[in-house]
């Protein structure tokens, strides 16, 4: 499969970093950030690479050659195959797609060079092939998704809406964000358009929100730009701290998996109502603990409310939403949402009968822990399953994670603490 890589780019917001070398040239850990990409690319087998230049494109044509130079920082060669396309002209960030059509005879990756990433493209490609459609994005939670183009889908991953900053959005929504890298159809390039510069995401992709033909890969993988002095700080920091390396899903996760009514948000019972939902105080502190310690953070919830026929599933993503969407606005976030729809009691007006069986996943059960670490490659044992009561503990022992319990109580539970915020400061690191 072919790799397109738009390194074209002038990068005036991160100017002050590096004035008189392309973006893509700037170094992280001592190494380009391109080379980082193809580095990437090429221990996964992407070799054959078709890379977009233009502002002070020929410093990386001179670096990079055909693919087969020796690297000044490695000593090794590239071991890939490098073709560019030079952009004389600006045609946007997705004009020179329609120069390179005649090299773009089956699915392909697109990617952007201003960013700094470790992913499985592997597991990505599988995805994009099992979902059947023209087009798949890499989507993540980030930590300003209140600033940032959302992607709303449904519960098999097709785009229903694509949001860009200046559209209209709901009061909740998931943190979910393209993160610009793409596995595309060339079909995708069977339109016309008129216009001297194409916008990639506008004009190509945005369309096709909504016709079942465009699909979101979330994963919880390492993808930053860099694009202002702040972030590539940033970003260097993580490349230091192994942080971008470790959460490539070819290798074991840790998590921190977290209860949510009475750990995450106020106990009022079953919570039927999103207006009902408040977050608990130092919550969101805690989670950007989480977020900052390499751990993911995975929510695990019984939601019998659902089987009960007291609550529909529409309303439940509601809740969350609401929950994403605050944590969002304190710049933390949850990798993951997992919830038990099951009842195993009968006798409830309104209850949905195909619901009410005893089943694997409702906690003290560890269904939902074990379903997590198939998704996200999760090294159970090096885990924690923090909750506010017995069946929380039960479940984290279950599935032979470490387990941390809110208040009083003699569960078997590895410490006991007073809040996630108690864990994160005291016990997590």
């Amino acid at each position: 499969m072919k790799a397109v890589i738009m390194a074209g780019g002038r990068g005036t917001r991160i100017s002050s970093v590096a004035r008189d070398i392309p973006k893509p040239m700037i170094r992280i850990n001592g190494m380009p950030v391109l080379e980082h990409e193809i580095a990437c690319l090429k221990s996964q087998g992407f070799t054959d690479l078709i890379i977009t230049v233009s502002h002070l494109g020929d410093i990386i044509m001179d670096y990079f050659g055909d693919g087969s130079k020796i690297s000044p920082v490695t000593g090794a060669p590239f071991g890939v195959s490098i073709e560019y396309y030079f952009e004389k002209e600006p045609l946007g960030n997705a004009g020179a797609l329609f120069r390179l059509k005649d090299k773009l005879t089956e699915d392909f990756l697109l990617l952007n060079a201003d960013a700094i990433f470790d992913v499985d493209f592997n597991r990505f490609v599988a995805f994009h092939k099992k979902s059947g459609g023209l087009a798949t994005l890499f989507t993540h939670p980030n930590s300003h998704p209140y600033d940032s183009g959302l992607i709303l889908a449904d519960d098999n991953g097709a785009v229903e809406q694509w949001l860009t900053k200046e559209d209209t959005r709901p009061d909740y929504y998931r943190n979910r964000v393209n993160a610009g890298l793409h596995v595309l159809s060339p079909k995708v390039l069977d339109i016309e358009i008129t216009t001297p510069k194409v916008d990639l995401d506008r004009q190509l992709l945005k369309p096709l929100a909504g016709t079942g033909k465009m699909f979101c890969y979330d994963s919880p993988e390492y993808v930053k730009d860099m694009g202002t002095p702040e972030r590539y700080e940033a970003v260097c920091r993580d490349f230091r701290d192994g942080k971008v390396q470790a959460r490539n899903l070819k290798n074991p996760q840790k998590a921190v998996f977290l209860d949510r009514d009475g750990t995450i948000n106020r106990y009022v019972g079953f919570l039927r109502k999103e207006e009902d939902f408040e977050l608990l105080p130092g919550v969101a502190e805690a989670i950007g603990k989480i977020n900052a310690s390499g751990y993911l953070a995975v929510v695990v919830t019984n939601q019998p409310v659902i089987a009960r026929g007291e609550v529909t599933v529409p309303e439940l993503q509601n809740i969350h939403n609401k929950m994403e969407t605050l944590l969002g606005h304190a710049g933390v976030y949850v990798d993951a949402i997992y919830y038990c729809p099951h009842h195993p009691h009968k006798g409830y007006a309104g209850e949905i009968p195909a619901l009410k069986f005893d089943c694997d996943c409702r906690k003290p059960k560890p269904g939902m822990l074990l379903k997590a670490a198939e998704d996200y490659n999760i090294d159970l044992k090096n885990s924690w399953m923090i909750g506010d009561g017995e069946n929380d503990v039960k479940a984290g022992i279950a599935a032979g994670c470490k387990t941390a319990l809110i208040g009083e109580g003699a569960f078997g539970q590895t410490v006991s603490v007073s809040s996630v915020l108690d864990f994160t400061e005291n016990v997590l690191n």
